[in-house]
């Protein structure tokens, strides 16, 4: 049946950035496809509660309470996964985001910074998976893997890496670059790990409560996407379980936009 084709049974997931918002509905959504999960970030109140729900999902949660932007912790999350469960297999770089600031204060510092966070944590840990990545190919085999039962990483990048918008350019151009690098990543790895990547427009999380408690800037922004309304964050769930199930076992160095059909940058200062 095709709903099998999205199951995940005893697969084994990191997800960075999973305490709220994309990151916690992304871990709830892999356990629900039958995935364990590594859910990682600064509040470990909220990664409890998100843990919870993975093991409501019938799954078992491993906490790692961290500062993500540290590489070296980040890196540490791979071993960390197969220490906890024996094997890894899927990788969800969702740690990310910087705020916005007009050009003229974007300082170098700054622009540095919003690289290393968004893509240089992605990479980091990317990296460090890379043995129990390719430990994971080596046990699915070449049919395994044309299955889509091979390892797989997902970059949660942003629309605004590909449309032009006032006070981004810090936060845009990382994504631009992290979008990239999942290409470039992908054709490293082909074929036995897939990586993918998802462009989200805007979600309502609480990343983005101070821009939607206003009124105005919401509708502005709900008006730059076809569909009229934000997303949710299990909108992008749903992304990332097809694109690291066998359901998307034919996409690699792929940027899947999901945005509602943004036309234009939804934020402006």
């Amino acid at each position: 049946m095709i709903l099998d084709r999205f199951r995940l049974t005893d697969q084994v997931a990191i997800v960075t950035g999973a305490s709220r918002g994309i990151g916690a509905a992304t871990a709830v959504a892999l356990a629900q496809a039958g995935a364990d999960v590594v859910i990682s970030a600064r509040t470990t109140s909220d990664l409890v509660s998100v843990a919870h729900q993975i093991e409501d999902a019938g799954r078992h949660a491993h906490v790692v309470t961290a500062d993500l932007s540290d590489l070296d912790t980040v890196a540490d999350l791979a071993a960390a996964a197969v220490d906890a469960f024996g094997h890894l297999d899927i990788v969800v770089n969702n740690a990310g985001g910087t705020m916005p600031r007009p050009f003229a204060d974007t300082s170098s510092g700054y622009l540095r910074r919003a690289f290393e966070w968004n893509v240089g944590t992605a990479h980091a840990l990317t990296r460090a998976a890379l043995p129990y990545l390719q430990a994971s190919a080596e046990t699915a085999g070449p049919e395994g893997i044309a299955a889509g039962r091979g390892p797989s990483v997902v970059t949660v990048s942003s629309a605004i890496g590909r449309v032009a918008g006032r006070g981004m350019v810090a936060y845009g151009t990382a994504k631009a670059a992290l979008s990239h690098w999942t290409r470039m990543t992908a054709a490293d790895l082909a074929p036995a790990i897939r990586v993918n990547g998802i462009a989200v427009g805007s979600v309502a999380t609480s990343a983005l409560q101070l821009v939607l408690d206003d009124e105005a800037t919401r509708t502005a922004m709900e008006a730059a996407t076809l569909l009229g309304r934000l997303g949710r964050p299990e909108d992008i769930a749903a992304g990332v379980v097809f694109l690291v199930s066998p359901a998307g076992s034919y996409l690699t160095g792929k940027l899947i936009e999901i945005d509602g059909g943004l036309d234009r940058a939804s934020l402006e200062l």
